[in-house]
This record gives C-alpha cells, sequence and structure tokens, in this order.
C-alpha cells in the first residue's frame, strides 16, 4: 500500500510541474509515462495481494513474503524505468510478471496439498 501510495504522490507532483488537471490523463509525455506506471502497479495490485494471501496461509508464509518483498521491488524498479523511457519498464516488468506466476503456482500447490492430502 506504500509503494502505491508512492505512485500516486509521484502522479500528483507530475500533474503540478506540467499543469496537467484532472481528469486529463494527457499532455507532457513525462507525465504520461508517470501515470501509465501508475496505472499499471494499481491494475496489478489485486492480484498480487490475492496470490501473496493464498500462496501465504496455504503454502509457506516466509517463502511467499520473500516472493512478495521481490515483486515490490521489481515493480519499484519498473516505475523507476518507465519514469525514464517506455523501454526502461521491460526488464522488470519481465520479472514481476515471473513472480506473480511463481506466486501462483505457490498458491495452487498449497491449496492441492491442504485439500487433496490427508
Amino acid at each position: 500500500v506504500l509503494f502505491l501510495a508512492y505512485f500516486v504522490l509521484q502522479v500528483i507532483y507530475a500533474r503540478r510541474k506540467y499543469k496537467i488537471s484532472p481528469p486529463k490523463t494527457t499532455g507532457h509525455p513525462e507525465f504520461e509515462r508517470i501515470f501509465r506506471a501508475h496505472a499499471n502497479c494499481s491494475e496489478y495490485f489485486p492480484i498480487f495481494i490475492s496470490l501473496l494471501w493464498v500462496a501465504g496461509i496455504f503454502f509457506h508464509q516466509g517463502v511467499a513474503a520473500a516472493c512478495g518483498l521481490l515483486y515490490l521491488y521489481t515493480r519499484f524498479k519498473y516505475f523507476q524505468g518507465y519514469i525514464m523511457a517506455a523501454q526502461g519498464r521491460l526488464g522488470p516488468l519481465y520479472a514481476s510478471a515471473w513472480l506473480l506466476w511463481l506466486l501462483l503456482g505457490l498458491a495452487v500447490a498449497g491449496l492441492l496439498a491442504h485439500f487433496l492430502l490427508p
């Protein structure tokens, strides 16, 4: 949640810097990159929280927490890279997607073990 708050603040600062009043979402290219980076991170947050929660409860809290911290780090790097240039987001984007797939695998493994094994 603190990461999302930080991203929101970056959008607010960019709106002030480039004089782009809400509800406009277009204008200076740097503002548009900041806005899109924030929107993209916000769109994936419910998926991340859900997978983190299920993997932590049904698989292992420590492993899920480590994956969660890595995911947050990659999303932060994604945000920073996107601000600099749209191409700067690609490496962290792939890393964060890989971590979501890993969390999904952990969650499924934990659920299967919980419900199918005696």
